[in-house]
């Protein structure tokens, strides 16, 4: 990775002048092209497009594959679409499709006419397909044989086409109707005899997703498997993409930061842009939805504090300690939260678990009661012994009432924790929303209810 002071640095000289930047292109074509993504996302349109002239044309659709997607489509916008498709052309099948479908209707008109028959097909094929499944991320960039062939006829087969294909370590076998029969490896082609067939080296127990399986589980299987690609087949089991072990990468960072937005009730929106170019607005109206509704349903922690306003000013020893019975129920219930999301996205929990699920939270809540409670009592003993309290009590019976509150709040927060992301689930949603400040403001009322009621029962009662 660039660092950047270097990136900067790199961005000046190449905007400066053409003499510097005749100096630069033996340096900028020995660099890997994600360093030269870096480098170029900064530049202006015309500098950028001056510069990937100088590479070729290949060179150019990998480069400018490394670029952010918001950054591809103002270049779009501000080149020639005949040049441009110099470019898109040469980028890999799956991003061209990722970036048409970005397109406006428009702007698709006005770029498909300068395309390839080949490429067109191509495009308009892997576009049809939903963003969210294995055919809107599969590649069509892998190498096929067929099983009659020898290995030596394979070899002069892959060499003929590996030039456009960015995937030929794994060779897929198929019949003449593109079925897939199973797969090869280089290494199995390369140490088998010349004349040796296809069909006495072929693999064929594979894994494979189906074109419409969604796109996390692909992205599963690969990490699962160790995949270097896994193939995409329809239902006649005709061979019709690749998934690629990078592709899986990116897909699981997405979703991880996804359900990371949603944990922090931060709404997940369609922007692709990271955290320096979204704008304040962007990052304002991400943000608001889910403060403002749980701002309006926190009201009802206010109605409580309100309602039990003359027994905190009867025994002020309530109010010190309620904010520490508060915050330990946010912290379990989110806890508990956080481990029961991620069993469900490893697929290591189902929803036919949850009777189990909530009996195992039950018990682990109720060892955290007891340590939590614990430490509790010690700490109001701690830091109110010279704390003035009523005649009819001691400081004793106090603290082991709010600790028995917060013995309490702590298994509740933990099976409230653990419940909700199963309920979502069940209800079809995604447990990541049921997450952080949802459970936060749901633990905060249940905990005041018990914190309040456990005191009118101890000490007003």
């Amino acid at each position: 990775m660039q660092e950047t002071k270097d990136i900067i640095k790199w961005q000046e000289q190449l905007s400066s002048s053409e003499l510097d930047r005749e100096f630069l292109m033996p340096i900028l074509r020995k660099m890997p092209d994600a360093e030269l993504g870096e480098i170029f996302q900064g530049l202006r349109n015309e500098d950028l497009l001056e510069v990937l002239s100088r590479f070729t044309n290949e060179r150019q659709g990998l480069i400018f594959d490394e670029l952010d997607m918001s950054r591809r489509l103002d270049f779009f916008q501000h080149v020639s679409k005949k040049r441009f498709t110099v470019i898109f052309e040469n980028m890999p099948s799956d991003s061209r499709a990722d970036m048409f479908q970005h397109l406006t209707q428009q702007e698709q008109a006005e770029l498909i006419p300068y395309l390839t028959k080949k490429t067109r097909e191509d495009v308009l094929n892997l576009s049809a397909y939903p963003p969210e499944t294995a055919g809107g991320i599969m590649s069509t960039d892998f190498a096929t044989i067929t099983e009659e062939l020898t290995c030596e006829e394979a070899i002069n087969k892959v060499r003929k086409d590996a030039p456009s294909k960015k995937m030929v370590y794994h060779i897929y076998v198929v019949n003449h109707d593109m079925k897939l029969l199973g797969f090869v490896t280089l290494k199995d082609i390369i140490l088998a005899e010349p004349h040796q067939k296809v069909s006495s080296i072929i693999h064929r127990e594979y894994i494979f997703s189906h074109v419409n399986e969604d796109r996390e589980r692909v992205a599963v299987k690969i990490e699962k498997y160790d995949l270097v690609a896994i193939p995409v087949i329809n239902d006649r089991d005709q061979l019709l993409g690749i998934v690629l072990q990078e592709d899986a990468i990116e897909i699981i960072r997405a979703e991880h930061t996804e359900d990371l937005e949603k944990f922090m009730g931060i709404v997940p929106g369609k922007e692709i842009l990271n955290y320096s170019q979204t704008t304040v607005w962007g990052h304002f109206k991400k943000r608001v939805v889910w403060l403002s509704s749980l701002a309006i349903i926190g009201l009802i922690s206010g109605i409580i504090i309100h309602h039990y306003e003359e027994a905190m000013s009867a025994l002020i020893i309530l109010a010190l300690y309620m904010p520490m019975v508060a915050d330990t129920g946010g912290n379990t219930g989110s806890q508990a939260a956080t481990v029961v999301i991620r069993a469900l996205a490893l697929g290591q929990i189902s929803l036919r678990n949850w009777a189990s699920i909530i009996f195992k939270e039950t018990r682990i809540s109720l060892l955290l009661a007891v340590v939590l409670g614990l430490i509790a009592f010690g700490k109001i003993l701690f830091l109110s012994w010279e704390t003035d309290v009523p005649e009819m009590f001691s400081l004793f019976y106090l603290a082991t009432g709010i600790s028995l509150a917060l013995s309490l709040q702590v298994v509740t927060a933990t099976i409230i924790g653990a419940a909700l992301p199963l309920v979502v689930k069940r209800l079809g949603g995604d447990p990541a929303v049921a997450a952080s400040p949802a459970i936060t403001t749901v633990v905060d009322i249940t905990g005041l209810l018990i914190y309040f009621g456990i005191a009118t029962l101890f000490f007003f009662s």
